[in-house]
């Protein structure tokens, strides 16, 4: 059994390096593609506060098909150009947006989201998935929020078998 704390004592610098350090114990030992994203995707959801959606999209082709994730039930396929989760896949940008509902072409699966931050996944230059969070609250997602979560995609990357999603 794993315990995971988030120590809402801990200062905001020190809060995601300590919930890294967490998910790459979480993450040691396991080096499965799915299993993993399960992992992050749940880890995500029970660390961080204010969240409604936390998930994957994997690269298919031309669009984004739906990975493991918790949340609300979702859309299955993103176009890449479309919406937050297609826009970060088309530039391979990460995207951080304050009000969803003001973002041209948003795609609304659940009604509650507010605001969104994706961050796509490359390796070896090739973009393989992005990661999704959304919370209820505009505005919910700062600098170090954006800076943390990217860690914590690094250390999904470094503890992953990706290959064969490429």
């Amino acid at each position: 059994m794993f315990t995971i704390a988030a120590d809402s004592t801990n200062s905001i610098d020190a809060f995601y390096p300590d919930l890294n350090a967490q998910l790459a114990a979480l993450l040691s030992g396991e080096r499965d593609l799915i299993c993993n994203a399960a992992q992050l995707s749940a880890f995500v959801m029970q660390t961080i506060p204010d969240l409604n959606w936390s998930g994957f999209y994997f690269v298919r082709g031309d669009e984004l098909v739906l990975g493991p994730y918790v949340g609300k039930v979702a859309c299955t396929r993103i176009p890449f150009g479309r919406g937050v989760c297609g826009h970060a896949a088309a530039t391979q940008q990460t995207q951080c947006i304050d009000d969803v509902h003001a973002f041209d072409g948003h795609i609304a699966c659940d009604a509650a989201s507010a605001s969104e931050l994706v961050i796509p996944l490359v390796v070896d230059g090739k973009l393989v998935a992005v990661f999704d969070i959304d919370s209820p609250k505009v505005g919910r997602f700062s600098a170090l929020d954006q800076q943390g979560l990217q860690g914590f995609i690094e250390t999904f990357v470094e503890a992953t078998d990706i290959r064969w999603s490429l």
